[in-house]
């Protein structure tokens, strides 16, 4: 089986313009998930809606396609990127362009769901740590999700799942195991085609998570369970996060 990793990278971005082009260390971020993801495909692009970042990719000697600046999500720029770059690959890995740490074990194991010719998506997720408290995990932007005892997905939402009835919220994480969603998808090709045209779902929209539309359409969404701590940028702040993380990391590593 093929895989080819596409890395959504936009320069437009409210909280953070030009944020793929961001500098940790000596490299930019978007070279940073580049070499990561490297690691563990053979094959990965970088789709961009900017000729900014087209630029820096090629100077760092990497793959890069130029896409619509239409699109509504990372999925359907990977679906574009796929078509123009001719690949054959059976399965396409949407890798989010601002985790410049990355694990390729994480890729790893996305992979290693398809070994299961049933699936058709899959993600990961990660068993939330408790010592983290409860402020945390009532985050809306730290997506929770549910899995049935197949590891497919039941629900994603930005409420705490599952509601710990008979609990007062103070004991929850004291008698239920939650898991937080990280966002990196792996799409048989033909899926992908095909969920890139399903109009928006209400889920999706009261949400907003693209996930929904999936499965309010049908869709199952194996998740594997990763234990490795991602770094997401989505602020001037967490990229002096990042830096300060970089600083940790063994030389083979950065």
């Amino acid at each position: 089986m093929k895989f080819i990793g596409i890395i959504p990278a936009r320069y437009a971005s409210s909280r953070f313009p030009g944020k793929p082009l961001a500098m940790i260390g000596d490299r930019t971020m978007i070279e940073r998930v580049y070499r990561q993801a490297s690691k563990e495909l053979d094959e990965v692009v970088v789709a961009t809606d900017d000729r900014r970042i087209f630029d820096a990719v090629t100077a760092f000697g990497g793959k890069v396609v130029m896409t619509s600046e239409s699109h509504r999500s990372g999925t359907d720029r990977c679906r574009e990127a796929y078509a123009n770059v001719g690949s054959g690959a059976d399965v396409v890995i949407n890798i989010q362009g601002d985790e410049p740490f990355i694990a390729p074990e994480q890729i790893a194991a996305l992979k290693a769901c398809f070994s299961d010719e049933s699936v058709e998506i899959a993600t990961l997720a990660r068993r939330f740590d408790p010592s983290k408290g409860f402020e945390a995990l009532f985050d809306p932007n730290l997506v929770k999700v549910i899995m049935d005892d197949d590891s497919n997905a039941v629900y994603f939402s930005r409420a705490i799942i599952p509601y710990v009835r008979n609990h007062p919220w103070q004991e929850w994480l004291d008698n239920a195991v939650f898991h937080t969603h990280v966002g990196l998808y792996a799409y048989r090709a033909a899926t992908l085609d095909k969920i890139t045209r399903l109009p928006q779902s209400s889920l999706e929209l009261s949400e907003s998570l693209e996930q929904l539309r999936w499965l309010q359409n049908g869709y199952r969404i194996r998740v594997a369970i990763t234990d490795r701590p991602t770094i997401g940028i989505d602020t001037p702040d967490d990229l002096k996060a990042a830096i300060e993380y970089l600083k940790t990391l063994d030389s083979k590593d950065a």
